[in-house]
């Protein structure tokens, strides 16, 4: 049987999104996604969304739910990005574009700028956080004002990649640290 997890609030609250089982997809616990999103609250409305490592899409949907009204999803296995497609299709969001591939690849060909992104790549690959980051800030894909939220293990630590983020929210649950951040560049 599949694994679910629910949304949390917003138009599709109870709404189940199913799992693909695929390695490594670590979807984000319901308890850090319903702090994650009281610290987002108010950016939600409006916003545009960029999911670096979509997995089980849990981010990005719960951001549409509570009214973003662009997701960019990006999920390098194919598995897992082809669940993301028929989730936006059983959701009918057409609001949600699902990239297949490499994110460091894809992020520079993007070529709009985001409110909100989550970066929370592989366990396994912890270089990644600030490997993403640069590549977010070289393609200015991020607005002025943007949230980044960065998910890590708490048997790591993790520091800002660049002056021109701020810290506005840190938190640990279990074996994971949470955290969200202030984009202050590019003004």
């Amino acid at each position: 049987m599949k694994s679910q997890i629910r949304i949390i609030a917003g138009r599709w609250r109870g709404r189940k999104l199913t799992v693909v089982d695929a390695p490594g997809l670590r979807p984000t616990p319901d308890r850090i996604r319903e702090t994650l999103f009281n610290w987002l609250a108010q950016d939600c409305r409006n916003a545009s969304v960029l999911d670096c490592f979509a997995g089980s899409g849990a981010l990005g949907f719960e951001a549409l739910s509570r009214g973003a009204t662009k997701l960019v999803a990006i999920e390098h296995q194919k598995q897992a990005a082809a669940g993301l497609r028929a989730e936006a299709q059983r959701l009918q969001s057409d609001a949600v574009e699902v990239l297949q591939g490499d994110a460091l690849q894809l992020i520079g060909r993007l070529r709009q700028g985001f409110d909100i992104v989550f970066v929370d790549p592989p366990y396994a690959e912890p270089v990644l956080r600030q490997q993403t980051f640069a590549k977010l800030e070289a393609a200015d894909c991020l607005n002025p004002g943007a949230v980044l939220y960065f998910e890590w293990p708490t048997s790591e630590s993790f520091e800002l990649p660049s002056p021109a983020l701020r810290w506005l929210k840190q938190r640990s649950a279990g074996q994971v640290n949470y955290a969200i951040a202030e984009w202050q560049g590019s003004g």
